[in-house]
């Protein structure tokens, strides 16, 4: 079922940079994130690791160029801009970019000095991630978030104003006691602060973490969750806010590139603690990670044994994998994307996606698919098709 390859290159490529150190670990979060010792962050130490990791896989992306660099975490804005400008400056020195390549900062209210965003902004950084949740200091507690609502505020301004072309602000919803109303005060909030991107999460209860021991009382019932999740949606878009994937809302041309390169299964390299790749080459394509612990990421950095779980994809992962991230898209996929994107004949998925289409999971129209209204609500469901 294979279709003639492509050359690596005509797949898009990003960087994904991990920075696993928080201030502390919030009782929700499942990411690799460790709470920073008494010693501090050893930042200098760490962005010489990164580069060597870097360094190490540039055989693998020759003649690439790079569309999108995110440097996520944990909590990068822990880090100084100088050092996060020394990082993006070995990125661009050692790898080509497109021309204005989107180069995405998260931050964590509460983890940033006041003339922080201007050292960003300068270092080459043209998109923040904002991690605000809520502007509700009673639900802020609950998380175990260490900034108040007016911290929230105060942050995002000075983002705004710092004068990065985009702005993300991630909000959660479904939170311990919280009403409709409030929920929505929470978003009315976050759209007074006019920002051009806004990521839109539930709070889901995740395995290994505080919250899977000991769940938080008043929790919203799944039909209220369901309910919220449509009001806050349809405020969104009515706010000029456009849902183009699951979680992921955008005014005008301010989509996330990197993530967009996700959900379109395009390649991607990734460096630093716990950080996972998905790379093609002329044969194959295959997933890796790194070590999650940052002590032994520091130790091993650059060398083969930071390689970890490297794994060539299968037809079947690849059919699964690439709907798994595709139908998280609004507007769905085209048929060439997907036989560029996974060098496989559109035979291997027309089967299923026949049939998602006769239950009205799925529409196919003009050589694209994508969800319907019901499938995207049950994309669960949709995707147990492809499986």
């Amino acid at each position: 079922m294979s279709v003639k390859l492509q050359p690596a290159e005509a797949i898009p490529l990003s960087l994904y940079v991990h920075t696993p150190w928080c201030v502390k670990k919030c009782p929700y979060c499942d990411f690799n994130s460790h709470a920073v010792a008494e010693q501090g962050i050893p930042q200098q130490e760490y962005i010489d690791a990164l580069v060597r990791d870097l360094e190490f896989h540039l055989p693998e992306v020759w003649g690439r160029r790079l569309s999108s660099v995110f440097i996520g975490g944990g909590t990068p804005s822990l880090f100084a801009p100088e050092a996060i400008a020394e990082l993006i400056t070995a990125i661009r020195t050692r790898l080509p970019c497109v021309a204005g390549m989107e180069v995405t900062l998260e931050a964590n209210p509460g983890t940033v000095e006041a003339d922080s965003f201007e050292g960003f902004r300068q270092a080459g950084v043209n998109r923040l991630s904002v991690g605000v949740q809520s502007f509700d200091d009673q639900c802020l507690g609950k998380l175990g978030r260490i900034h108040s609502a007016d911290e929230a505020v105060a942050v995002v301004s000075r983002a705004l104003d710092a004068g990065f072309a985009s702005v993300n602000l991630d909000l959660m919803f479904g939170l311990p006691g919280q009403s409709m109303s409030a929920a929505l005060a929470d978003l009315e909030q976050a759209l007074a602060l006019a920002p051009g991107h806004l990521s839109l999460y539930q709070l889901t209860i995740e395995p290994n973490t505080p919250f899977m021991h000991r769940p938080p009382e008043k929790l919203p019932a799944d039909d209220v969750l369901a309910e919220m999740q449509d009001v806050l949606a349809g405020r969104l878009e009515s706010a000029g806010l456009h849902r183009y994937e699951v979680s992921a809302y955008a005014s005008g041309s301010l989509q996330c590139r990197h993530n967009r390169n996700y959900w379109e299964f395009g390649d991607y390299l990734g460096i630093g603690a716990g950080a996972h790749s998905k790379l093609s080459n002329a044969e194959t394509m295959y997933r890796f990670s790194k070590p999650r612990s940052p002590g032994q990421y520091l130790a091993e950095a650059g060398q083969l044994s930071a390689v970890r779980g490297h794994r060539r994809l299968e037809e079947a992962d690849l059919r699964f994998e690439f709907m798994l991230n595709a139908l998280r898209l609004r507007d769905g996929f085209s048929i060439g994307l997907f036989e560029g994107h996974t060098r496989l004949s559109y035979s291997a998925i027309s089967e299923s996606v026949g049939e998602a289409v006769e239950r009205g999971l799925l529409v196919e129209h003009d050589g694209r698919i994508q969800a319907t209204e019901t499938g995207y609500r049950f994309l669960s469901d949709t995707l147990l098709l492809f499986s």
